[in-house]
C-alpha cells in the first residue's frame, strides 16, 4: 500500500474533538460573561454544519473527479513516498494554505464566491459553533478552482484534499473568545483567535482583513493584515444581518439577492452584480465595505 492510498478524512476524525470542545466552551460561557452563547444561534450553526457535510457528500465525488481530470495534465510527476513525505508534505501544506488565502480573499471580494461563503459569517456570535457554520453551495460557486493549480503542478489530489482537511481542522479552534492572545512569536506567524476575530468583525476598522487559513504571514505579505485592538469592541455578523434563524435563508439568501439583481439590473451592469464586491450597486445606492471604511476614515 502506498502512502497516498486510504488517507483518512481529518474532519471526520476530528468530530469527537469538536463535540467535546463545544460542550466545554458552552459550559464555560455560563461562568464567563465574555464568552457569548445563544442557544438557538448555536443550534442553527450546528444544523448548518450538518447540512454542509451532506452537501459535501453529494458533491465531493464530482470535485475529486474534476481534480483527477486536471491532474492528468500535470507539469511534474510528483511521487509521494515514505522517504520524501517529510519535506514534500509540509511544502504542499504551505502551498495549499496559500491557495486558501486567495480563495478566502476572493470569497469576500467577489459577490459570486461571497454568496457561498456568507453563511459562515451570518452569526452575530463568535464561538466554536460558528466554525461549523459552513457552506452548502461551495460546489455551485466553483470554490474548488483555487486548488486546481496545485494539481497542475503535480501534487496528487488525494494529498491536497487530506491537507485541506487538516487546514480546516486547524481553523476550528480559532473561532473563540475564550483565548485572548497567544505568545507573540506564535501570533507573528500563525492564524490565531485574535487574528480571526478581526476577520469576523463588521467594525469598519476590521472589514476585509485577515483572510489567513493557517499562516497569518499571507495577510502581512499581501497587505490585508489588521491587528485586534482592545480599545474597540468587536461586532460580529455581516453588514446587513439576517435577523433570522431560518437555515435555508442563511444558506441561500445571497443567491436570492443575486437573482433579483440580475432580473432587475440594466444589461450593461448584470455582470458586475456577479463579480464586483458585495454591496456594489450600479447607482451607488448600497453600502460596500469600501464606502463604509471611507466614511469611517472621514469620521462620518
Amino acid at each position: 500500500m502506498t502512502i497516498m492510498e486510504n488517507l483518512p478524512s481529518p474532519t471526520n476524525w476530528a468530530v469527537p474533538f469538536f463535540i467535546i470542545t463545544v460542550a466545554m466552551e458552552w459550559l464555560w460561557s455560563r461562568k464567563n460573561t465574555r464568552i457569548r452563547y445563544e442557544r438557538k444561534d448555536a443550534f442553527t450553526s450546528l444544523a448548518l454544519g450538518t447540512g454542509s457535510v451532506v452537501a459535501g457528500i453529494l458533491t465531493g465525488g464530482l470535485v475529486f473527479a474534476l481534480s483527477l481530470w486536471v491532474y492528468q495534465y500535470r507539469i511534474l510527476d510528483i511521487q509521494i513516498s515514505w522517504t520524501n513525505v517529510l519535506w514534500l508534505g509540509p511544502l504542499a501544506f504551505v502551498l495549499d494554505d496559500h491557495a486558501y488565502y486567495w480563495f478566502h480573499r476572493s470569497a469576500h471580494r467577489v459577490r459570486w464566491f461571497w454568496a457561498a461563503h456568507v453563511i459562515h459569517h451570518s452569526s452575530q456570535h463568535y464561538n466554536l459553533t460558528t466554525a461549523l457554520r459552513q457552506t452548502w453551495t461551495g460546489f455551485f460557486a466553483l470554490s474548488f478552482i483555487f486548488r486546481m493549480p496545485l494539481f497542475l503542478i503535480g501534487f496528487p489530489p488525494a494529498l491536497i484534499f487530506f491537507l485541506a482537511g487538516l487546514n480546516l481542522v486547524y481553523q476550528y479552534w480559532i473561532h473563540t473568545e475564550t483565548i485572548d492572545r497567544m505568545p507573540r512569536w506564535f501570533e507573528a506567524v500563525m492564524n490565531t483567535p485574535s487574528h480571526h476575530r478581526v476577520h469576523h468583525a463588521t467594525n469598519p476598522r476590521y472589514l476585509d482583513r485577515n483572510y489567513a487559513g493557517v499562516f497569518i504571514i499571507w495577510d502581512k505579505l499581501f497587505g490585508t493584515y489588521e491587528a485586534e485592538t482592545d480599545a474597540e469592541k468587536i461586532q460580529y455578523g455581516i453588514i446587513k444581518n439576517l435577523d433570522s434563524l431560518n437555515l435555508f435563508w442563511a444558506a441561500f439568501h445571497e443567491w436570492v439577492g443575486i437573482a433579483q439583481d440580475l432580473w432587475t439590473a440594466p444589461w450593461r451592469h448584470k455582470w458586475n452584480y456577479l463579480v464586483k464586491p458585495p454591496g456594489w450597486s450600479h447607482d451607488g445606492s448600497r453600502e460596500s465595505s469600501e464606502t463604509i471604511k471611507e466614511r469611517w476614515k472621514q469620521g462620518l
